[in-house]
């Protein structure tokens, strides 16, 4: 029945799909209907930053932004689950259309422009969730706050989220709010990743609980600039990187309808671009620093070629909404 409606689903109207499929699991998550997606996963325990995770395969952003849905996606087996992007204020993000499937591709097109109810309603999802396993909340900043003034965002989205994380991804790398990749670079991620380290540790002496920072990048970048910033994420201590968002390169889905639509690309056609910074940075952060991989994994020979490469967990995404639970059932107990 759940791979009939799915089926049913990929054949709709895609953002209405979305939200069709985040309400029936925000509303079956508490009820007999979830065992619809219920899974068992064999215990895999893996150790990252500080944390155990029973499993190495986890929930990338950007599905349940508002933190509504946390107890389904827990039910499906998933090591871990990462909620957001959130924002300061709600925003509604970009003009619809904003999302397109490329299913000859197993790959999609979003410029959702980082839409969410605002970090309060999230934090309140959150509290009244019944999960217990690891959550990490993605954070960043509103499409009407100044390139210059980002930190402001990320401190509030931060010291409001902190005690409720397991761990905060720092999301910079996102194509769909302008000038936000510019924070990947220089001075801007200098400053940036100094101040939030600045309130990690503030947080930690005022609470007691150490959350871990993590930072997420773009496929976009170069060895030059991968290695810039890997040493950034060092000198700033951070805790582990997440490689990589969706991609602007649209090489691999050329001549496409949907080709030359605005926004981040994401699916199987972005597989190998993830593999290989996953490489580039195992090669130069040598260790030092945890690589959650995440671009384009949709089976077990992506899944093992990316920890292969270097990374110590794995996210998915796309590959789910073509999928459905089974993938993660097929990942975590390979």
């Amino acid at each position: 029945m759940y791979s009939l409606v799915q089926k049913t689903l990929l054949h709709c109207d895609p953002e209405w799909s979305h939200d069709f499929s985040l309400a029936f699991l925000r509303g079956s998550q508490h009820n007999f209907l979830r065992q619809a997606y219920t899974q068992d996963i064999q215990s895999k325990p893996v150790e990252c930053f500080g944390l155990t995770f029973p499993n190495a395969i986890g929930l990338a952003a950007g599905l349940d932004k508002n933190a509504e849905c946390i107890d389904a996606f827990a039910a499906m087996g998933f090591g871990f689950i990462e909620v957001g992007t959130v924002t300061p204020k709600p925003q509604a993000g970009n003009d619809k259309p904003r999302l397109f499937r490329l299913p000859e591709h197993q790959a999609i097109i979003n410029r959702m422009g980082f839409n969410n109810k605002g970090v309060d309603y999230l934090v309140e999802q959150v509290k009244a969730s019944r999960f217990k396993g690891i959550l990490g909340i993605n954070i960043g900043k509103n499409k009407t706050t100044p390139e210059e003034n980002a930190l402001d965002d990320y401190l509030i989205c931060l010291n409001k989220v902190y005690e409720h994380a397991s761990y905060i991804t720092i999301n910079i790398s996102s194509p769909n709010t302008p000038g936000l990749r510019n924070l990947q670079f220089g001075e801007a991620l200098a400053r940036l990743l100094g101040g939030l380290k600045d309130a990690q540790i503030k947080q930690h002496q005022l609470t007691g609980k150490y959350v871990p920072l993590l930072v997420k990048i773009a496929p976009d970048n170069d060895e030059l600039a991968l290695t810039q910033i890997a040493e950034q994420l060092l000198a700033t201590e951070m805790d582990g990187v997440i490689a990589t968002n969706t991609t602007l390169d649209r090489q691999a889905v050329e001549g496409h309808v949907h080709a030359n639509e605005m926004g981040g690309l994401s699916g199987a056609v972005l597989c190998n671009k993830s593999l290989q910074v996953t490489q580039t940075l195992a090669n130069v952060l040598n260790g030092r620093l945890p690589i959650v991989g995440v671009g384009g994994i949709s089976n077990v020979e992506d899944a093992r070629a990316r920890l292969a490469a270097g990374a110590n967990l794995l996210q998915v995404y796309s590959s789910f909404i073509y999928q459905g639970p089974k993938l993660i059932k097929e990942l975590a107990n390979a």
